[in-house]
C-alpha cells in the first residue's frame, strides 16, 4: 500500500510545526497527541504502508496537472494506492488582489469573468483523477478535499486586510460544486469536507452571534497567511481524512 500526498501547501504542510502537518499525522502520532488518538494513525494499522508526499506549497491546480502528476510514477499491480489531494484553493486566493485576475490567480474576478476558468478547472480535475487512477493498475482510493472559507460564510475577506471581493464566495462555491460532482461520479473518489468543518474557525470565530459560531471550540484554525491551517487546523484535517479512510480501507494489508 502506498500513501501519496498531492496538491498545494495544505498537503505540503506549510504553517505546521514539526511533525504536525496533516500528512505526517496521518502516518504517525505526534508526540503531544492526546490519549484519544494514540495508535490512531495509518502506520499502526497498515504496517506495510509506504508514503511519499508530492505536495507543493503555493501551487495551483494548473501546476498539479502539469508538474505534480508527472512525478507520480506507475505502480506495480500488487500496490494499492491511497491518495490524498488538496487542489484549487490557490487558484482562488492568489494573488491576493495585487494583480489583475487571471486563471490560476483569480482573486478579485467577477463570477462572469471566472466562468471559463471554472469550466477549465472541472475538466482539469477530471483529467487529474484519471491520471492518478491510471498510475495504480492494482486499484486506488482518492481522498479529495474541498476548499474552506476563512470568512466563515460571510465573504467579507476585507476584514482580514485583503481587498474586498464581492463574488469571492460564489466562485468558491462553484469550485466546491465541481469537487462534489467529481466525487459523485467516481466510486473510488471520497470527499473530505474541509469547508463545513472549518466554518466557525475563521476570522469570525469569537463572534458568538454568528450562524457558524462553535461554542465548544471557538478557536482560529488558520495560519498567519490566512490560506493555510495552523496546528489546530491540521489536527482537524487529519481527523477528517482518517474518518473517511476508515470507511473504505481494510484494517490491515500484510
Amino acid at each position: 500500500m502506498l500513501l501519496v500526498g498531492l496538491g498545494d501547501s495544505i498537503t505540503a504542510g506549510f504553517g505546521a510545526s514539526a511533525q504536525h502537518s496533516y500528512f505526517e499525522l496521518l502516518l504517525t502520532n505526534a508526540p503531544d497527541d492526546g490519549l484519544d488518538l494514540r495508535g490512531i494513525c495509518l502506520s499502526a494499522v497498515l504496517p506495510n504502508l509506504r508514503a511519499t508526499n508530492l505536495g507543493w506549497s503555493g501551487s495551483t491546480s494548473l501546476q498539479h496537472a502539469k508538474t505534480s502528476l508527472s512525478r507520480l510514477t506507475r505502480q506495480p499491480s500488487n500496490a494499492l494506492g491511497v491518495v490524498v489531494l488538496t487542489t484549487g484553493g490557490n487558484d482562488l486566493i492568489h494573488n491576493y488582489g495585487r494583480t489583475p485576475p487571471v486563471q490560476g490567480a483569480m482573486y478579485g474576478a467577477t463570477r462572469t469573468q471566472a466562468q471559463p476558468w471554472i469550466d477549465e478547472f472541472a475538466l482539469r480535475l477530471e483529467d487529474m483523477i484519471g491520471r492518478i487512477t491510471a498510475a495504480f493498475p492494482g486499484g486506488c482510493h482518492i481522498f479529495l478535499a474541498n476548499i474552506y472559507d476563512p470568512t466563515d460564510g460571510l465573504g467579507d475577506i476585507q476584514r482580514a486586510g485583503l481587498p474586498a471581493w464581492p463574488d469571492g464566495l460564489a466562485i468558491l462555491d462553484a469550485y466546491n460544486r465541481i469537487i462534489a460532482d467529481c466525487e459523485a461520479r467516481h466510486p473510488h473518489v471520497h470527499g473530505v469536507n474541509l469547508h463545513d468543518a472549518f466554518l466557525g474557525h475563521g476570522i469570525h470565530c469569537r463572534q458568538f452571534w454568528r450562524a457558524h459560531y462553535r461554542a465548544e471550540d471557538p478557536h482560529y484554525w488558520y495560519y498567519l497567511n490566512l490560506e493555510d491551517p495552523n496546528d489546530r487546523g491540521y489536527d482537524a484535517i487529519r481527523r477528517l481524512f482518517l474518518i473517511e479512510m476508515a470507511k473504505v480501507l481494510p484494517e490491515r494489508k500484510r
